[in-house]
C-alpha cells in the first residue's frame, strides 16, 4: 500500500499554552532536517494542532519511517492514505479496500473514529462512525466491534481531502532539539556518554561534545572511535561540533607531580575546566556526563563532589541512577553500543591508577594540584589553542 502523507502526533508540546506555536515551529523544522537526506519530495506542514508530511511522487517508505522516528518530539507516527471526496458511496469503497489490504487476517476488533475537520461535510461523526463501521461489518464478517479497547483504530478525518489511517508507529518522544538550549557533553568512547548525550538532547538541547585525545597512548582509531559515536548521537540531536583536545602533556605532568591514586579525580578535575571553558564560549548553558553513582572509583559521591567542584557551570547527568544494563539497553536502542565496545582505549583508561581513591577529600585533592602551579596554565593553554575542531553530521 502507497501512503500519501504521515500525520505525527507530538506529545509535551500539546501542554505548552500560548507558546506552543513556538515548539511546534521547532519540530517542523526539525522533521524537515530529518528528511532531507531522503529520496522523495516532502512538504512539512502544520494544521490545526497537527503536524503532516505529505509525500509527492516516488520516495522510500521505510528509509522515511526510520528517520521520522529519529526525531525528538514525535510520540507517533500515522501513515495515511488521503482520498478525494467523490461522496459518501465512494468512500464506503475506499475503506473496504483499506482495510482488505492492511489487515489480511480478518479475525480482528475494530472501532471507526471520525473527525470532521471540514463542518460543511452532510454527514456528522457519529453518522460517519456507523455507517463505516456496518459497511466494515458486512463486508468482512469474521471482524467486531469494539468501541472501548478495539484491536484497530480506524481513522477517518474529513478534510479539503478526506485522511484514512489506522497505524501509529511509535516516536522517540521528548521534545524538539533547540527548544531548550545547548550544552557540552564530555564524549569517551564507553557506552555511558553517547547514551547521556542522547538523554539530554531528547528533553530539546542541542549538543556540543568535547573528547580528550592521549596520543601516542591512545590511537588514531580510538579517535575515530569516538567521531562515529558522535555521528550516531548525532542522528538524533542534529550536527554536533566535536572538540578534540589533545591531553597528553597535561597527562603526563599530573602523573609526575600527583599521587598516583588520585590521578583519575584530578585528571578529571582537568577535563570539566577545559570543556567548561568550550562550553562558555560557545554559549552552552551546562556540561553533560556519562557518570552513574559507584560504577567506578571516580563516580562515588565524593569523587562526583570533587569534580563538581570546579565547575562553574551546571552538570547533567542524566544516567546517574541507571544501573550499567540500563544504560546498555539504551546503547542497544540507538546503536551505539557495537562501537563502543570496540577495544580502543581512551585517555581515562590509560592513565588509570591500580588503586585509586574512592573518597577524595576536596582540600586534599586541591593541595595535590598546588604541586602543578608551575606548568599547568600554559599546558591548559596549549591544549585549548590546538583543539581540532570537527563538525559532526
Amino acid at each position: 500500500m502507497r501512503f500519501h502523507t504521515f500525520l505525527l502526533k507530538y506529545g509535551e508540546i500539546g501542554i505548552k499554552g500560548k507558546n506552543r506555536y513556538l515548539f511546534e515551529d521547532a519540530l517542523v523544522r526539525q522533521i524537515r532536517f530529518a528528511l532531507r537526506d531522503v529520496d522523495g519530495d516532502f512538504h512539512v506542514h502544520k494544521s490545526q494542532a497537527r503536524i503532516y508530511v505529505d509525500c509527492e511522487g516516488e520516495y522510500d517508505y521505510e528509509d522515511t519511517v526510520e528517520h521520522l522516528k529519529r526525531v525528538f518530539g514525535i510520540v507517533g507516527i500515522c501513515p495515511v492514505i488521503r482520498m478525494e471526496d467523490r461522496g459518501f458511496e465512494e468512500l464506503k469503497k475506499d475503506v473496504v479496500a483499506y482495510m482488505d489490504e492492511m489487515y489480511p487476517d480478518k479475525k480482528l476488533t475494530f472501532k471507526v473514529e471520525a473527525r470532521r475537520a471540514r463542518k460543511s461535510y452532510p454527514k456528522t461523526s457519529m453518522e460517519i462512525n456507523c455507517d463505516l463501521g456496518e459497511v466494515i461489518l458486512e463486508a468482512f464478517p469474521e471482524t467486531k466491534v469494539d468501541v472501548h479497547h478495539p484491536e484497530v483504530m480506524l481513522n477517518v478525518e474529513i478534510r479539503h481531502e478526506i485522511y484514512v489511517y489506522s497505524q501509529i508507529i511509535p516516536g522517540a518522544g521528548g521534545m524538539p532539539v533547540g527548544t531548550n538550549g545547548s550544552a557540552m557533553l564530555l564524549l569517551s568512547g564507553g557506552i555511558d556518554s553517547p547514551v547521556a548525550g542522547y538523554m539530554i538532547s531528547k528533553r530539546g538541547v542541542g549538543l556540543e561534545a568535547t573528547y580528550f585525545h592521549a596520543p601516542p597512548y591512545t590511537s588514531e582509531r580510538a579517535k575515530q572511535k569516538v567521531v562515529d559515536l558522535a555521528k550516531l548521537v548525532s542522528k538524533y540531536s542534529g550536527p554536533i561540533k566535536l572538540h578534540v583536545v589533545n591531553f597528553t602533556d597535561i597527562q603526563l605532568y599530573i602523573y609526575d607531580q600527583c599521587p598516583h591514586d588520585e590521578l583519575t579525580i584530578i585528571m578529571r578535575r582537568y577535563m570539566m575546566r577545559i570543556a567548561e571553558h568550550f562550553a562558555k564560549k560557545d554559549g552552552c548553558l551546562g556540561l553533560i556526563t556519562g557518570e552513574s553513582i559507584g560504577q567506578v572509583a571516580s563516580q562515588t559521591m565524593q569523587s562526583l563532589a570533587a569534580t563538581n567542584d570546579v565547575c562553574t557551570m551546571p552538570v547533567y547527568r542524566p544516567v546517574i541512577g541507571f544501573d550499567k544494563q540500563d544504560i546498555v539497553d539504551i546503547a542497544q536502542k540507538i546503536n551505539t553500543f557495537e562501537t563502543s565496545i570496540q577495544p580502543f582505549e581512551d585517555c581515562c583508561t590509560i592513565f588509570v591508577a591500580k588503586h585509586p581513591v574512592t573518597k577524595p577529600n576536596v582540600d586534599v585533592i586541591r593541595r595535590s594540584e598546588e604541586k602543578l602551579e608551575e606548568k599547568i596554565e600554559e599546558l591548559m593553554r596549549e591544549a585549548i589553542d590546538s583543539v581540532e575542531i570537527i563538525e559532526v553530521k
